[in-house]
């Protein structure tokens, strides 16, 4: 199982990262300008120490330098620096007698400085040679200073200022991730606290959570308080539909215990026999509203989009229409009106087929004993579908319309689960559509509206 960095991680690597790329680039930049002001600064050390050496020897006629001078030649850039001083007619005039291998004999400009790279006693040295005009006991000419060090102390020198300069950029670094490590833990306190809250939560406490959160999360804490809700909602519409379940199978069933009794305490077979008949009609009723319910609370409880298809109603509605006829009982016709252009919908066509199919019972049991005649239609009405089924019953009184898909709400004698129009309800409503009942004189016409379907996408067949 892949690891997943945590939030706190993954923010700390977004800000550092790119902070860290750029103090690379800042600190290589940093280390290349620390060397070449460390080879600068031990130039001009160089030069510093060659000019007072110039003017000790004009000042003294060669025979002494000051302490100044004589401290610049002890330690300059951190190393023994040594010097000698020749007159014009090239005879030394202080200073070591060996000089460098390498030192160039002839200046470029004789009035600046001019700096080389030698060999001094075997050791790899760095120096400067300047000439000026000066008068010694009388002698007056060029005289030519040349001083050197060793290589190796210039080159620590300049390690010591970039090692320097490392240190501090990486103290800097250290610090900063130290710092967005801990910022980013305080900022995200608020998340923490939010996590504490959803934990409290459980299935049977599903209160809104209200505690001030940062703005980038309001919109999480809004989603979570509206899954809240509506869990609460479906728990609660989950339980109520259970009680009223019970309660609507508990008379069915004790019938059928009573009925089954009843064929066992037969006096006679001719007797068990009417009331195996009776027993048979009940349990079959029981079965239709278990499988009522069942169906119901598929309905309800479907996130709606586990069976839906491209359903060609054309197709469909005339492939049902056989199986509807069939279920309806003798001297019953079912007359049926597909218009060609009807179009599809994004159905589950075991749920469509089984809200239709409730329609003409519901006719049936509830149209009362005139009922000769069931209509269904099917039109397209703008960007909507269009399923009527009209019976030539009764009829329903118009201030009792509403009421008629209410689940387990019967308005007639005659037997029946109650749970027919409230199953064609929860279907159209789950599948973004609408129904509506109106009292057609005589007889009731119910309208079940669903969306066309997306004509960029191609159908699928009943």
């Amino acid at each position: 199982m892949t690891r997943t960095l945590s939030l706190r991680m993954r923010l700390t690597l977004i800000i550092l990262l790119p902070i860290l790329a750029v103090a690379l680039a800042a600190g290589l930049w940093q280390l290349s300008t620390a060397r070449t002001t460390a080879a600068q600064i031990s130039d001009r050390g160089l030069l510093s120490t060659a000019l007072a050496v110039s003017n000790d020897v004009a000042f003294s006629g060669g025979d002494a330098l000051s302490p100044r001078t004589l401290a610049l030649l002890a330690d300059t850039s951190g190393g023994r620096v040594f010097y000698h001083v020749y007159a014009p007619d090239g005879v030394i005039v202080a200073g070591y007698a060996t000089p460098p291998v390498g030192i160039p004999r002839a200046l470029a400009q004789p009035t600046e400085p001019t700096y080389f790279e030698a060999t001094y006693l075997g050791r790899d040295v760095r120096g400067v040679r300047l000439q000026s005009r000066t008068e010694i006991e009388g002698f007056a000419g060029i005289f030519t200073t040349t001083v050197w060090q060793d290589q190796e102390v210039r080159d620590a020198f300049v390690r010591d200022l970039m090692l320097r300069t490392l240190a501090t950029i990486l103290i800097l670094v250290l610090s900063l991730a130290l710092i967005v490590w801990f910022g980013v833990r305080i900022g995200l306190r608020p998340l923490l606290d939010l996590e504490d809250a959803i934990r409290r939560r459980s299935g049977s406490e599903l209160h809104p959570i209200r505690r001030e959160v940062p703005e980038e999360v309001a919109g999480v804490v809004s989603t979570l308080n509206g899954l809240f809700d509506q869990v609460s909602r479906s728990m609660s519409a989950q339980g109520d539909f259970i009680l009223n379940a019970a309660h609507q199978l508990r008379n069915p069933i004790a019938g059928v215990l009573s009925l089954a009794e009843a064929v066992d305490r037969a006096p006679n077979r001719a007797e068990s026999r009417k009331r195996a008949a009776d027993l048979l009609i009940a349990a079959r009723e029981t079965a239709d509203l278990s499988q009522k319910l069942l169906l119901y609370e598929r309905i309800r409880s479907s996130d709606g989009t586990a069976q839906i298809v491209r359903l060609n109603l054309a197709d469909a509605l005339t492939d049902w229409l056989p199986g509807f006829r069939g279920d309806l009982p003798e001297g019953v016709q079912l007359d049926a009106q597909i218009a060609e252009d009807v179009g599809a919908v994004d159905c589950d066509p075991t749920m469509l087929r089984e809200a239709l199919r409730n329609l003409c019972d519901n006719a049936v049991r509830h149209g009362g004993p005139g009922v000769t005649r069931i209509g269904l239609s099917a039109i397209r009405d703008g960007q909507s579908v269009q399923l009527i089924v009209r019976d030539n019953g009764h009829g329903v009184d118009p201030a009792h319309l509403d009421a008629i898909f209410d689940r387990f709400r019967q308005l007639s004698a005659a037997s029946g689960s109650g749970l027919g129009l409230s199953i064609v309800r929860a279907f159209a409503e789950r599948h973004g559509g609408r129904v509506a009942a109106t009292d057609a004189a005589p007889g009731l016409e119910v309208t079940v509206s669903l969306p066309v379907a997306d004509v960029t996408v191609a159908t699928v067949g009943g």
